[in-house]
C-alpha cells in the first residue's frame, strides 16, 4: 500500500475526530476513542443514508443467482457514544433468503462516513442460521470501526474500512471519478470507482462504482473470483 503524505492528511483529521489513528488504516490508537459530533444523519454525496431508502440488486453469487434488497431504516443504534443508523442487507440466493445482515454507520464532523459493525447470519435452505463469521462491533472484542467513504474521495485514497482480527478487515483505495457505468438501474457518467481487498482473502479484489446522490451501483470481483451485484431500483426514502 502506498504511504503518501497528500493521503494521510484528510485521512488523520477523520481519525483524530475519532480518536484514532490511522496511516492507511493501521487502527494504532492515538487516546481513548472520542465520537463527540458523528451522527446517523449520513449526508455524505457519495454514500448517502436517507431513512426509507430502499435499493434493489442482481447479479451472482458462488455460482448462484441472487437478489439483494437493502433498506435504510429509521432506527439508530448508539455504538460507544457514536450514533449509529442501521441498515437491513436481505441477500436472496436461487429465490431463498441465504443471508441477512444488519450494518451500522456514522459520519463524523468532516462528512466522512464510518463503518461502526454489522450483525451477519447465513442461513441454510430450511432458513437456520448456519454461521455468524464476520459480525463484529467497534468497542467489542478489540473492533475498531474505520472510514467507509471519504468526505471529499480523490484518486489514491485509501484506508481500512473495518477491524476485527480473523474475522473483518476490508480496506479500499479510490481508483477514479470519472467513469460511465450502465446498470439496469440506468446509465450513469462520472461514477467513481473503487477497489476493495482483504488479507482475509488474498488474491480476491473486488471493484465498486459509487454515483453521487445514490450510493453503489454496481459490485463486482475482477480478481479471484466470479461475483457480481447491480443496481435494478432505486427508492428514496422521504
Amino acid at each position: 500500500m502506498r504511504r503518501t503524505f497528500a493521503f494521510l492528511m484528510p485521512l488523520l483529521a477523520a481519525a483524530l475526530a475519532a480518536g484514532y489513528g490511522s496511516s492507511q488504516g493501521s487502527g494504532a490508537i492515538l487516546g481513548p476513542p472520542n465520537y463527540h459530533g458523528f451522527s446517523a444523519n449520513v449526508t455524505n454525496p457519495w454514500f448517502p443514508l436517507r431513512p426509507g431508502s430502499v435499493y434493489r440488486y442482481r447479479g451472482v453469487k458462488d455460482g448462484k443467482p441472487s437478489h439483494d434488497v437493502m433498506t435504510v431504516t429509521h432506527r439508530i443504534r448508539t455504538i460507544e457514544g457514536a450514533k449509529c443508523i442501521a441498515v437491513s442487507d436481505l441477500l436472496y440466493l436461487n429465490g431463498k433468503l441465504g443471508e441477512r445482515t444488519t450494518d451500522y454507520y456514522t459520519q463524523d464532523p468532516h462528512g466522512n462516513v464510518w463503518y461502526f459493525g454489522e450483525r451477519t447470519a447465513e442461513l441454510d435452505a430450511n432458513g437456520h442460521v448456519t454461521s455468524t463469521s464476520g459480525s463484529w462491533l467497534t468497542g467489542v472484542h478489540g473492533a475498531r470501526p474505520g472510514i467507509f467513504m471519504f468526505d471529499h474521495p480523490r484518486p489514491g485514497l485509501a484506508a481500512r474500512q473495518e477491524y476485527l482480527k480473523g474475522e473483518a478487515e476490508d480496506h479500499f483505495e479510490v481508483v477514479g471519478m470519472r467513469y460511465a457505468v450502465t446498470v439496469p438501474y440506468r446509465h450513469f457518467s462520472g461514477a467513481m470507482l473503487t477497489k476493495e481487498w482483504t488479507p482475509l482473502e488474498p488474491g480476491v479484489i473486488d471493484h465498486k462504482y459509487y454515483v453521487r446522490g445514490i450510493g453503489t451501483v454496481l459490485e463486482q470481483t475482477v480478481k479471484g473470483g466470479n461475483e457480481r451485484n447491480e443496481l435494478v431500483s432505486f427508492t428514496r426514502g422521504s
